[in-house]
């Protein structure tokens, strides 16, 4: 157990006397708060912020993020609260604790929503300040390593959540022994049987392999200084999570997984880690495809390296990371390596700046998400392992998760790029956006001013950044949508009562909508259209409390018929059971949640719904009409050879779109051939029936109907 003299001593080797002082200070502030508190384990409290405080020191961090580190737990678990911390510390250490604190005050429906909410408030103090998951990555590492004294459900819990969004943030900002420590202890946690059985087999392979291992460490450290290289050879061991993953994903065996043998060279300088490279590629034979160069092009944490695979003696496969000191302490402790806050001359490094590039990607994620659990959805899968590496037409290099595309690309260039995003061209070829991206390819992204996003993009974007403006625009689409038809049905219900919503006194109306709990207007416009009100009773329902009596009070299917355009967006559906076509005469259900479905009148599902009449919305087709419908012919044919290519050539020659063609054997002599396509209207059709007709061979052609 860590004393507070002991962590004083490790202070003063790197931070000033009065910054030390400051530090004891904060502990023994932290200690009378939390006078009388013990963890489960019987200690007294304040050895848990003592412990977090002791873990940052050893990153060498600087002495504020100590401070809040001491009193992390202060705001939370005491009486003080956040003006208290300001008083005797500061501004900035009050909003660092104040970051890191949970939020205590709120009632949640549930676990996971306590937990995303408390992420989300976590990830916008990271954005003021990103020492706030430095502490708070400090505070969950001591967590997890006192985690024995928990039950079991809550230590599995707390460890499910530590490999599903700590460990991998740790990652992201490059802090790799954070990370592995994480995955270790939540393995165990978790996996207590499987951990012990690994950890045992490391153990008892450890004897075999060490002859071999120092026979190439030996090898390697005497080539390397006869070329003149003054380097640190080090064995490499995998940690037991790594290990347990690989033989999961990989479906291999322990010994397949540990026939492999690592290590890391540290040498002095860039320059020599080529050299290096060059030395041991001279010793062992590389392996074809297994060269990857992290030097040139950082991993999207900041991390450096280059890194190899060598067959080395008897076929045993050698992996070789090589890098400088400063890479190596980079690697391990990332963006904590080399703190900002250490001197005020000294800049943001690779590090530290791609790690507020993310950080603040969190907040624009946040701003656009819809609730915190949808935004932590997002953050998890933003968390990812592997990267893609791909070019702008101008030579900018963007990293992207492995499995991206074009529209992943798009957003990532910038937003509005994406979200008028029409086409794109791979190493100069037209290419489809659903085409996943591959390390090396040129990717140029074709845009339209009118363009919006696409539903469908949904189904392969994979970036949090891309699916989050996806689902924002879709959902002020869908929004934009209900207000207009939600205005036009309440419209026409006011109509047939001699009255309009124009013509209503808008503070009347505003107090009916303060009655009936609407912040706004446009809130009800919107139920009326998502069916959740009916708008004949609602036009009522208004003219009564407001006093107007209306003329008439007619019924749902009575109201004058609402002309529907083609342009209305999503609240408008028509019907796959019947795929109503302009020039059809047409009726509408107001379906919950759906807005208005569009039926075609001989519809036999529309006549069960007639018992609902209050939901039947009288619809006309409007004039002009925009876009193409899709409907469905069965087209009878004779059996021959090629009919279904001759039928698709004939539709195709009149610039149609087929969407599907299915085939019913109806007998040995006829063949039924059902085929989706997309027409203007009426009319339209007639002259597509009409040329199938005389196709030789076709018996008849009609449209379907179910």
């Amino acid at each position: 157990m860590q004393t507070i003299d002991a962590l004083d001593a490790t202070l003063r080797s790197y931070l000033k006397t009065e910054q030390a002082q400051q530090v004891r200070r904060a502990y023994y502030f932290a200690e009378q708060a939390h006078y009388g508190q013990t963890r489960r384990s019987g200690e007294a409290y304040v050895t848990h912020p003592l412990a977090v405080a002791g873990i940052l020191a050893d990153m060498h961090m600087d002495h504020q993020s100590l401070v809040a580190a001491m009193l992390h737990d202060v705001i939370e678990d005491t009486g003080i609260d956040k003006s208290a911390i300001r008083e005797q510390f500061g501004e900035q250490v009050a909003e660092l604790v104040d970051g890191v604190s949970k939020l205590t005050q709120m009632e949640f429906d549930s676990l996971a929503e306590k937990q995303a909410e408390n992420f989300q408030k976590m990830a916008l103090a990271m954005a003021r300040d990103i020492r706030v998951i430095l502490v708070k990555l400090a505070d969950r590492l001591h967590n997890m390593r006192t985690l024995g004294v928990l039950k079991p459900e809550k230590a599995r819990r707390i460890a499910r959540e530590t490999l599903d969004i700590y460990a991998p943030i740790a990652m992201r900002l490059g802090m790799n022994a954070v990370r592995m420590e994480f995955e270790d202890l939540g393995f165990g946690a978790l996996h207590p049987m499987r951990a012990r059985r690994i950890a045992a087999a490391v153990q008892a392979s450890r004897g075999y392999r060490k002859e071999l291992v120092d026979k190439i460490r030996h090898q390697l450290e005497t080539t390397l200084e006869q070329e003149g290289h003054d380097v640190e050879v080090i064995g490499r061991e995998k940690h037991l999570y790594s290990i347990y993953k690989k033989m999961k994903s990989k479906k291999k065996s322990f010994s397949e997984i540990m026939d492999i043998y690592a290590f890391r060279i540290i040498v002095d300088s860039v320059d020599t880690c080529y050299r290096v490279l060059g030395c041991v590629h001279s010793l062992y034979k590389p392996v074809p495809g297994e060269f990857k160069d992290y030097i040139a092009i950082p991993k999207a944490n900041g991390y450096q390296s280059l890194h190899t695979v060598l067959m080395g003696m008897h076929g045993v496969p050698i992996e070789i990371q090589i890098r400088t000191r400063e890479m190596e302490e980079m690697a391990n402790n990332g963006i904590a390596a080399h703190w900002l806050y250490k001197s005020d001359a000294q800049g943001a490094n690779t590090s530290q700046a791609r790690a507020r590039q993310w950080v603040q990607g969190l907040l624009e994620m946040q701003q656009r998400a819809g609730n915190s659990l949808e935004f932590i959805e997002s953050v998890k899968i933003d968390l990812f392992p592997d990267e893609i590496y791909v070019f702008t037409p101008k030579g900018r290099i963007l990293e992207l998760p492995r499995g991206a595309t074009a529209v992943d690309f798009a957003y990532a260039v910038h937003t509005d790029v994406g979200n008028s995003c029409v086409a794109c061209r791979i190493n100069r070829r037209l290419a489809p956006l659903s085409e996943p991206l591959q390390s090396g390819q040129t990717v140029e992204i074709l845009t339209a001013p009118g363009a919006r996003p696409n539903p469908s993009w949904f189904n392969y974007a994979v970036t949090a950044k891309a699916r989050t403006n996806i689902r924002h625009y879709l959902k002020n689409q869908t929004r934009d949508d209900a207000v207009t038809l939600g205005k036009r049905l309440l419209d026409k219900a006011l109509q047939a009562c001699d009255s309009g919503l124009e013509q209503l006194p808008a503070a009347q109306l505003q107090e009916y909508l303060q009655r009936h709990d609407y912040s706004e207007l446009d809130s009800l416009l919107m139920d009326i259209a998502r069916g959740n009100r009916l708008p004949a009773i609602t036009a009522q329902q208004i003219l009564g409390e407001l006093g107007i009596d209306p003329q008439q009070t007619p019924r749902q299917d009575q109201l004058p018929p609402v002309a529907i355009r083609g342009t209305e967006g999503f609240m408008v559906t028509y019907a796959k059971c019947c795929h109503p076509i302009p020039g059809d005469p047409i009726e509408g259900y107001l379906s919950s949640e759906k807005g208005v479905v569009v039926h075609r009148e001989q519809c036999r599902n529309l006549a069960e719904m007639r018992e609902n009449r209050e939901r039947l919305v009288a619809l006309r087709w409007d004039d002009p009409i925009q876009g193409e419908y899709l409907t469905e012919l069965r087209i009878e044919v004779e059996n021959r050879r090629g009919m279904i290519a001759v039928l698709a050539t004939r539709i195709n020659s009149m610039g149609v779109n087929i969407e599907k063609i299915s085939t019913e054997d109806k007998d040995h002599q006829f063949t039924c051939v059902d085929i989706a396509i997309m027409v203007e209207s009426r009319v339209h059709l007639a002259r597509i029936m009409k040329r199938l007709r005389t196709v030789t061979h076709v018996r008849r052609v009609t449209r379907m109907r179910k």
